[in-house]
């Protein structure tokens, strides 16, 4: 590893409760320098899950949020001028593959299609990146890797990877934790009791089932911590749940009336 992704090191290990083998797959994928697609809901520990087997492997994380308006320039660099004239910078996937760490493109069906073309020849035996607007080919540094994310509840025809590139990767399906693990993550991210958190697991499970019937995704634990952590610090459970679950989720009214009616059956009226 090149000293120049030092910054992007994790020093403390970062909190994950395992739900199943998806450690030891993952694992065993990265020795073999397969690029890995992480699907799942929003906010079910994708990410935590990235930062923690980055620690665990000891490789830099360099992170990348994909968006609609990404262009394949964000990803590998530009030209751009200095005091120096015009100087070529690497964006954070040269970066990755030139000093070897691990690249996490978060959403990454969000990326227009000229950047998810990019990747492909990082994908196969040949682990180049071409960059065009410099003349230069980039061979990857034999600590690279390479893992994407993307909700599959958010896909449509347009967004959807295609077979060319999906059939590059291995892929590791996320959930929600069962109500006892994820009682017990909630706890230990916020603090909250054990009774508290069993009572908004409870809650995130009842919204779960309205999806698809109103609501495109259902409450994340995500949410569930940031709303243990409020109670921890003296916000009532009920403002807590609103500010934290229930008022982002929608703006429909009735289904509204519906989430803080969960909330009201596990901790009583307001």
């Amino acid at each position: 590893m090149n000293e120049r992704l030092d910054t992007h090191l994790i020093a403390d290990e970062p909190y994950y409760r395992s739900v199943g083998n998806e450690v030891q797959l993952f694992e065993a994928a990265m020795a073999r320098k397969l690029p890995m697609l992480l699907k799942g809901p929003t906010g079910c520990g994708k990410t935590r899950f990235v930062e923690h087997m980055a620690w665990r492997l000891k490789l830099p994380l360099v992170t990348m949020a994909c968006n609609e308006d990404m262009a394949a320039s964000d990803l590998v660099g530009r030209w751009l001028l200095d005091a120096d004239g015009t100087v070529w910078h690497d964006g954070p996937l040269t970066q990755a593959v030139r000093h070897g760490g691990l690249c996490y493109l978060d959403e990454f069906v969000e990326a227009r299609q000229d950047t998810t073309v990019v990747i492909h020849p990082l994908t196969d035996n040949r682990r180049i990146l071409p960059l065009d607007k410099c003349g230069e080919v980039v061979k990857a540094h034999p600590d690279f890797r390479l893992v994407v994310s993307y909700n599959p509840g958010y896909q449509s025809a347009a967004k959807d990877l295609k077979p060319s590139t999906r059939q590059r990767f291995g892929a590791i399906e996320f959930g929600f934790p069962q109500a006892e693990t994820e009682a017990e993550i909630v706890m230990h991210e916020s603090g909250v009791s054990e009774e508290v958190a069993r009572g908004l697991v409870s809650v995130a499970n009842q919204s779960r089932k309205l999806r698809g019937r109103g609501l495109d995704e259902g409450i994340s634990t995500r949410m569930l911590i940031h709303t243990g952590a409020l109670i921890v610090e003296g916000i009532s459970t009920h403002d807590a749940c609103l500010l934290a679950m229930t008022a982002p989720l929608t703006d429909d009214i009735n289904l509204q009336a519906a989430l803080d009616g969960f909330v009201e059956a596990q901790f009583g009226p307001r």
